[in-house]
């Protein structure tokens, strides 16, 4: 059944006007209540494929399911009234063909309501990318660092140093030439990603990519200092969440064990005061 939601006040075009203009600022959420939380202070939620670390204790994002991704997407998007969602397409549902693309693409944003999308890859992609937009599905490239191409990568490495730098720029261009409406350079050289972001009329948004992209995205449970498996260089803690529940945590459990929790005020009395 569709997801029923009012139209957002941020949608791709306004995200697109931006450029060049005030930073786009982008976190990740995963559930109704950190929706709620990012949505007064950001242009845009993104539901990652992410989720699959952060909230499933996976190794990577390669096993994340489409049903996942319609599964986040729905509780974001009941916590948003003014942010953009754009959910990314996970591992296996765009690579096929343009037509797998569009289908699942499509359902991502029937089922959820979200009015955008995201996927990786870019010279390569840039044939699915013009056949979504040209059917209606606005969407966001990943370039750089692409997490679902680890295993061909070798890991999380920075993509653009050196002789890498051409190949990059080149799938930037042609992502904007087939009609994503922002791009996301991720764990790319500073240098290279500032000249992809004067070179290119789309903004560009940063994940360890420095400070001249249009906008920057953080997984919004490692600049809480919730998500600690590990931590990235580009990754600023603006707190530290883990530890302070790991402490409440143990204080119940130390209360709980020595009877004082519940105390006579957390209970109820056999009959009611007249």
């Amino acid at each position: 059944m569709s997801a029923s939601a009012p139209l957002r006040s941020v949608l791709p075009p306004e995200i697109m006007a931006r450029k060049g203009g005030a930073p786009l600022v982008v976190l990740t959420a995963y559930t109704t209540p950190v929706a709620r939380l990012v949505d007064p202070h950001c242009d845009i939620a993104l539901v990652g494929d992410s989720v699959g670390m952060v909230l499933h204790g996976m190794p990577s994002t390669i096993g994340v399911t489409l049903e996942m991704m319609i599964l986040h997407g729905r509780a974001v998007m009941r916590g948003l009234s003014k942010a953009m969602a754009v959910i990314d397409m996970p591992f296996g549902s765009y690579e096929e063909s343009p037509e797998q693309a569009f289908r699942n693409a499509a359902r991502l944003m029937a089922e959820t309501g979200a009015p955008s999308v995201k996927l990786e890859g870019g010279v390569h992609m840039a044939e699915t990318i013009a056949f979504l937009t040209a059917r209606g599905v606005p969407v966001m490239a990943h370039v750089g660092l692409t997490p679902q191409s680890i295993n061909t990568l070798g890991g999380y490495k920075v993509v653009g140093r050196e002789g890498e730098a051409a190949r990059v720029m080149a799938d930037a261009r042609a992502c904007e030439a087939a009609g994503a409406f922002s791009i996301v350079l991720e764990k790319v050289p500073v240098g290279l990603a500032g000249e992809i972001t004067r070179a290119l009329k789309i903004p560009t948004i940063g994940i360890g990519a420095g400070a001249d992209c249009d906008g920057q995205v953080l997984v919004v449970d490692d600049m809480l200092g919730l998500f600690t498996d590990f931590r990235p260089k580009f990754v600023k803690r603006y707190a530290e969440l883990g530890m302070l529940a790991d402490e409440a945590i143990a204080s119940y459990a130390a209360e709980v064990r020595a009877r004082t929790f519940p105390a006579p005020e957390h209970g109820f009395a056999d009959k009611v005061k007249s």
